[in-house]
């Protein structure tokens, strides 16, 4: 087996691979962090590589943190108090798909690839998400990758792998 199969079988069930005291302490260290922070490697090398991941130029990884949970109806500025006021209701979109969207806004000169799970807690989930700079020379020149130079907004217009499933293009 290589090594990618490995570290697959280790993030299924990262809580007993790492051991339980291990992961609370990773768990913390992500809670300090600020929402958005570029890293320098992806932490799940196997998943980031099978999302189109490689180590070269123009290639960034971000991790974002997305707070968990329905989201409540806002409260009335004025006027009288809805029968519905205070229900919860769901986004039509994944807190995956909401994390490469937080992204793309901070990053606006390059694109999301994918995202992949770091992490979560019972407040917050965090995301890994593969941005691809579409005007670095690097990524022009490979044939593999240069498909993104034309793209806007894939983020915005669900055509990331998250944004696919809220639209209901994957079964």
């Amino acid at each position: 087996m290589g090594y990618t199969k490995y570290l697959k079988q280790l993030w299924k069930k990262p809580k007993e691979s790492f051991g339980t005291e291990r992961w609370r302490s990773w768990l913390m260290q992500l809670r300090k962090e600020p929402i958005l922070i570029r890293v320098d490697n992806p932490t799940r090398l196997d998943r980031a590589r099978a999302l189109g991941y490689k180590a070269k130029q123009g290639y960034l990884i971000v991790r974002s943190r997305v707070r968990k949970g329905a989201r409540k109806r806002p409260r009335p500025g004025h006027g009288r108090r809805q029968a519905h006021y205070g229900r919860f209701f769901t986004t039509g979109s994944s807190l995956q798909a909401q994390a490469e969207q937080h992204i793309r806004k901070k990053y606006p000169n390059c694109e999301v690839l994918n995202s992949y799970w770091v992490g979560e807690d019972g407040r917050y989930k965090w995301f890994e998400v593969i941005l691809v700079d579409r005007d670095h020379p690097v990524i022009k020149a490979d044939k593999k990758i240069n498909f993104i130079s034309n793209q806007r907004g894939r983020a915005s217009r669900g055509l990331t792998s998250a944004g696919k499933k809220h639209r209901g293009l994957k079964k």
